[in-house]
């Protein structure tokens, strides 16, 4: 009911804002009010007009901005953010999104993530290093009919510098607490009006904050460095060519994760067998030719990515040797896009094209057990030998050494009393000799694959002076493949002192299984403009989509089940686990899930409020989405999450951003503010064993009416900058919460806030600034996660980082 009144109201409120005047909205990108944004206009191959001419709820950030608030990641710009959650934990791997509830920390990804026009296709590359960059767009709620898959959420733009536009040399250095440490490198050069070309590099180090227990090194230690090249031609007026590479490499240890204590929310440090840690080298290029043909634009965007990488992990996260990962990952992706729009200023605006990829994803990621489960088995199959034998041999030798001492003429009372104790020396003696030994491990080898095809169209027609009617259709077909070969081993030595023999238990998988997935991708949107150049109201309908496939990190569970299932069979020699072709169904069964898809209903407005000195954007949204894909660690399990549909949830929220500049533009000011209420309306899950038929509803889990995992219900920002002649004076604050750890919603992060500033100098060529973050020095949870690995259920929670302060200085040639 509150959801249903807090619509109503946000649509009253729009409803009254229409009223206020009429005028023919501009299909440019010219605008009579202050543009607040001042950022470099992009080429964008799909759109005709900025972003707060369009019905969708966005922000957008230069270069000056990415500066003033000293982000060097995504994550890190998440924080200014309405709705959009990207939290800093784990490694550059975990690239964890979250728009408006909707994203996922495994798998295929929920928000996607274009660099200079190029859909980066590993979710693994999300996380990288910001440096020499023009903008930053975020865009909130699916873009599915323009940018297909993977982008329900939203949707990330990265554009680095033109040198077309930009010349000069400009050298970036950093230092900060932790041992920070940052150089950045590049080069714009403009050799005539046809060629212009660009050459960056940097390197950035971070000894850390986060101690391990059992290690001299930080548990986020981190060095990372690259480079990235551009090179843009045009021969005359009418043609482009921009290529573009951009090579990062990380080295870090990571996944610092330590007991989380839940009665006083306090985190241990880290204690784990081995440092985990993550290695991965990257490479994305790609090249865009357009062709101005008038009335038309005609773009084509091909790019190659390619992603190799090393992920170590305690997967226990404890001292005792439980189990280990160890995963490499080489991944090779192509895409290709044409695309072809209006150029003009008529009344019907359209953009059509046809999109195709392909990506190869090899992974090896062999699990290994350690002493703390392999001593426990050799333990109790060896005191079974042991019982065993006693059990046969005392019976056999107390007679054989009775009968003798009797017919040696013994008294029977004393014969007895001796054949007993010497029938126990015997046998002590025999079964102390027998041992047993079990290895284990479960090494596995995946090629997962997925094939792309999409065709779209979207039409924006003015219907009359004020009303703009926008029409979008996606026709996508993905066909997503897994090759396996998987195979757990438990190798058993033992015997007696004489004699030893080695048992080997298998279980050996392989097969390949495919699937195809078509869906439409509609878009429904109205616009109506506003007189004055006030702005705009909107209301939009749309529908998004997140791919199915397969959940690699399954197999090590349906393995060591049928392990442990054939463990006797094993004590009578070598013996490998059958497979029938019911089997390898089932398998299929376990390790795919489905797609999600969602629909969104939005209304929203865009005002330019006191003569354009200030932007109100305010956004109101109903998202129902189906299948919601999640990443939960399995009851029972100790391999880490795997990915499973929910049956049917739902988001709602508002997302509001104001800003504004005062005193003749010597006050820079903004503030952001959403409420995100995403629950799961059906979601039963049935965690029964497999093979066990039973009544008892402990292994069903009804997570109906609980809050979605990792989706903070408030995130708040406040931003400040004061113009004095050469120094700027800057705030800011960032807070979000509330957040739950789990789908039965039974530990939480409460809200909290973080205060930064900083101080820049202007001494021309170069800027000299001083910044702190976390200045209040607030301790919160990035992250946590349950595991019973170790026997039982512990809580393991990743500390965020504490008060840093630092100096930049930033040089320009």
């Amino acid at each position: 009911m509150m959801n249903r009144k807090l619509f109503l109201c946000g649509l009253l409120t729009v409803t009254v804002l229409s009223a206020q005047a009429e005028v023919v909205e501009e299909l440019t990108d010219s605008s009579r009010v202050i543009d607040l944004d001042e950022v470099v206009i992009v080429s964008q191959p799909k759109e005709q007009v900025r972003l707060r001419l369009q019905p969708l709820s966005s922000n957008v950030f230069g270069a000056e901005q990415l500066q003033q608030l000293h982000v060097n990641d995504l994550s890190q710009l998440s924080q200014y953010v309405p709705s959009f959650v990207m939290p800093a934990y784990g490694s550059r791997l975990t690239s964890s999104m979250y728009i408006r509830g909707i994203g996922s920390r495994i798998n295929n990804p929920a928000v996607g993530v274009y660099y200079d026009n190029i859909p980066l296709m590993s979710k693994a590359a999300f996380s990288n290093h910001f440096y020499m960059l023009d903008r930053v767009d975020i865009l909130r709620g699916p873009q599915g009919s323009l940018c297909g898959q993977n982008t329900e959420g939203g949707l990330v733009r990265i554009y680095s510098k033109n040198p077309m536009s930009y010349q000069g040399t400009d050298i970036r250095l950093g230092l900060g607490t932790g041992l920070y440490g940052n150089v950045e490198v590049a080069h714009y050069h403009r050799p005539s009006d046809k060629l212009a070309f660009s050459v960056a590099g940097f390197y950035s180090g971070l000894k850390g904050f986060i101690n391990n227990q059992n290690f001299d090194q930080k548990n986020d230690l981190t060095d990372e460095a690259g480079g990235k090249l551009r090179l843009i031609f045009a021969p005359n007026q009418r043609t482009k060519i921009d290529w573009t590479a951009d090579y990062q490499y990380v080295n870090q240890n990571g996944f610092g994760y330590g007991e989380l204590n839940l009665v006083d929310n306090k985190v241990a440090d880290p204690a784990t067998t081995i440092m985990n840690g993550y290695k991965r080298n990257m490479l994305t290029t790609g090249m865009s030719f357009s062709r101005d043909m008038g009335d038309l634009l005609f773009t084509s965007t091909s790019s190659y990515q390619f992603l190799q990488d090393l992920m170590l992990m305690d997967q226990d996260y404890m001292t005792p040797d439980f189990l280990r990962l160890e995963q490499r990952q080489r991944m090779n992706a192509l895409t290709q896009e044409y695309v072809i729009r209006s150029h003009n200023r008529s009344r019907w605006q359209h953009t059509t094209g046809l999109f195709v990829s392909y990506q190869c994803l090899k992974t090896n990621a062999p699990v290994y057990f350690g002493d703390a489960i392999t001593q426990p088995i050799s333990n109790a199959i060896t005191n079974a030998m042991r019982g065993a034998m006693q059990g046969s041999m005392y019976p056999r030798m107390y007679q054989q050494m009775l009968e003798q001492m009797m017919a040696q003429g013994m008294p029977e009372a004393v014969a007895v009393q001796r054949a007993e104790a010497a029938a126990q020396a015997a046998v002590q003696k025999a079964i102390e000799g027998v041992s047993m030994s079990a290895e284990m491990a479960v090494p596995e080898t995946f090629k997962t694959s997925s094939r792309n095809f999409a065709a779209f169209h979207e039409s924006n027609l003015l219907l009359g002076d004020r009303l703009k009617l926008t029409l979008g259709l996606r026709f996508n077909v993905d066909k997503v493949k897994i090759e396996y070969d998987a195979l757990a081993y438990m190798n058993m030595t033992g015997g007696t002192a004489e004699r030893q023999a080695t048992y080997h238990l298998t279980s050996h998988v392989v097969d390949s299984r495919r699937k195809t997935y078509t869906q439409l991708l509609p878009k429904f949107a109205l616009t109506y403009s506003l007189d004055d150049h006030i702005g705009n109201i909107y209301a939009l309908v749309s529908k998004g989509y997140r791919a199915g496939g397969y959940n690699i990190q399954m197999f090590s569970d349906v393995l060591q089940t049928e392990l442990n299932a054939h463990q006797q069979d094993a004590m009578r020699g070598d013996y490998d686990v059958a497979h029938t072709a019911a089997d390898y169904d089932a398998i299929e069964n376990t390790i795919s899930y489905k797609p999600e898809t969602s629909w969104n209903y939005e209304i929203g407005t865009h005002l330019n409020l006191f003569g354009g000195s200030t932007h109100f954007d305010l956004a109101l949204y109903y998202m129902q989405i189906c299948n919601q894909q999640l990443s939960v660690m399995v009851p029972g399990s100790n391999y880490g999450r795997v990915m499973v549909n929910a049956g049917k949830s739902h988001s709602c929220g508002i997302e509001a951003t104001l800003r504004g500049r005062a005193f003749a533009n010597t006050l820079d000011w903004g503030l952001t503010y959403a409420f995100t209420n995403a629950k799961f309306d059906e979601y039963i899950d049935d965690m029964t064993p497999k093979g066990i038929h039973t009544m008892d509803r402990s292994y069903i889990y009804d997570y109906s009416d609980n809050y979605v995992p990792f989706v903070p219900q408030h995130t708040a920002s406040a931003m400040l900058d004061w113009h004095i002649g050469p120094l700027t004076l800057g705030a800011n604050m960032n807070g979000q919460g509330k957040i739950w750890w789990d789908e039965a919603n039974t530990y939480s992060q409460k809200f909290y806030a973080l205060m930064g500033a900083h101080a820049d100098y202007d001494f021309g060529p170069v800027v000299v600034s001083l910044w702190g973050r976390n200045i209040t020095n607030t301790h919160y949870n990035t992250f946590a996660i349950s595991s019973s690995a170790a026997g039982g259920l512990h809580h393991f929670a990743q500390k965020a980082n504490p008060i840093q302060v630092g100096i930049d200085i930033n040089i320009h040639l």
